[in-house]
């Protein structure tokens, strides 16, 4: 059995995960990842491409955002419309100049996981956890199985950062926690294309046909979201049929949707789901294994640095001080921002999507939101602070 010793034990080579082992070596801090899945299917999954402020200041910080720097795009406000009305959020402006980049998650992972490599760090892919043992002792160990062997990492402490279907989430006592979630009555069908993003920003959309999104990747990749039956499969959408839908949806007068080629569909239901404890003794979860927001809000990938963000502070009170009060106090800590999170994705879900007739008490509720966005600095204001992420210090 092959036998592995290090301080802090990461399961999982996300965001959270790698985000985590870079920020603990600043610190003199060594941990060992290991990742149920390939290094090629990790680097290929399509995810999250919004970061926010905090993100990105995190990643120059750590000297990881060369990449990031030159190839991201920093989006200074964001388009609302409804019912083919289309105002602009700027986000400077209220929020003391603070803005988002658009990058993809699955390029934020190249470069930590390329960094983390060429440092000497341990990463062991297709290397599946089956057990994490002794997390209530000062001796955890992880349990997992790598090129058909078994092998354990020794630690003194375990962070999960495998995922909603994880060995971590499944670990944490059924007596300790409450589990809080929503399914919404719809999905989203997204589609990448190689075709000019058809606006430098992001374009939120009511319609009564249903919501749609204009993001982007590149220069040359588009990333657009149509407003889908939970029932609904791709294979009843052509090309030609989504380019009319979004074409419709995002309209406004004077204003063009460029289409080209699509090179991947997907339907991804919206929900949201967290647990308002994450940690056990020695153990510890982070991102998707502690919470999932429904990608409307953009906070996905941004929760789970933040989650990295009060783990390293726990972690460095530990090592430098022999002190568990801020590793106990992790959960309520976190927890502050991701209810704030949960909150806000919940708004911009609920605001932009069809829920009822068009024409309905509902529907005007929401036109009464959107119109409000549009003559209050205060509204506006709230939505642009939430966007590109609430500072540290506002939690603390």
């Amino acid at each position: 059995m092959k036998v592995i010793k290090t301080q802090v034990g990461i399961i999982g080579a996300g965001p959270a995960g790698l985000t985590l082992a870079h920020w603990l070596r600043k610190h003199g801090i060594e941990s060992v990842i290991i990742e149920n899945r390939s290094r090629e299917y990790v680097q290929a999954r399509v995810r999250a491409g919004l970061l926010e402020q905090n993100t990105v200041d995190i990643y120059k910080q750590l000297g990881l955002a060369d990449r990031l720097v030159r190839e991201g795009q920093e989006h200074h406000g964001v388009y609302l419309s409804f019912d083919g009305n289309r105002i602009r959020v700027p986000f400077g402006e209220h929020t003391n100049g603070r803005n988002i980049t658009i990058y993809g998650q699955q390029e934020v992972v190249k470069d930590l996981t390329d960094a983390w490599l060429a440092g000497g760090g341990e990463l062991y892919f297709e290397a599946a956890a089956t057990q994490i043992e002794g997390f209530d002792t000062t001796s955890p160990k992880i349990h997992f199985v790598h090129e058909e062997a078994a092998g354990v990492i020794e630690c003194d402490f375990v962070a999960a950062c495998d995922g909603f279907h994880g060995v971590g989430r499944k670990t944490l006592p059924k007596n300790t926690f409450n589990e809080f979630s929503i399914t919404y009555p719809f999905s989203w069908l997204g589609i990448l294309a190689n075709v000019a993003p058809s606006s430098e920003e992001l374009i939120y959309a009511y319609h009564q046909n249903g919501f749609a999104l204009h993001s982007l990747r590149s220069e040359k990749v588009s990333r657009l979201y149509i407003q889908v039956d939970n029932n609904d499969h791709v294979d009843n959408w052509s090309d030609d049929r989504i380019w009319e839908e979004l074409s419709l949806r995002l309209g406004t007068e004077g204003w063009t949707l460029k289409s080209g080629p699509i090179f991947e569909k997907s339907i991804t239901p919206m929900r949201s789901f967290f647990t308002d404890n994450m940690q056990a003794g020695r153990f510890f979860l982070a991102g998707d294994a502690a919470h999932i927001v429904p990608p409307t809000g953009g906070k996905g990938l941004n929760l789970a640095v933040a989650d990295v963000k009060h783990l390293v502070d726990g972690f460095v009170d530990f090592y430098k001080n022999n002190s568990m009060k801020l590793l106990d106090a992790y959960s309520d800590i976190a927890l502050r921002r991701i209810w704030r999170a949960q909150d806000f994705s919940n708004f911009m879900t609920t605001l932009f999507h069809k829920q009822d007739a068009h024409g309905s008490f509902q529907y005007h509720l929401q036109k009464a939101k959107f119109d409000y966005i549009s003559i209050s600095k205060a509204y506006a204001t709230t939505i642009a602070e939430n966007y590109v992420g609430l500072p540290f210090e506002a939690f603390e």
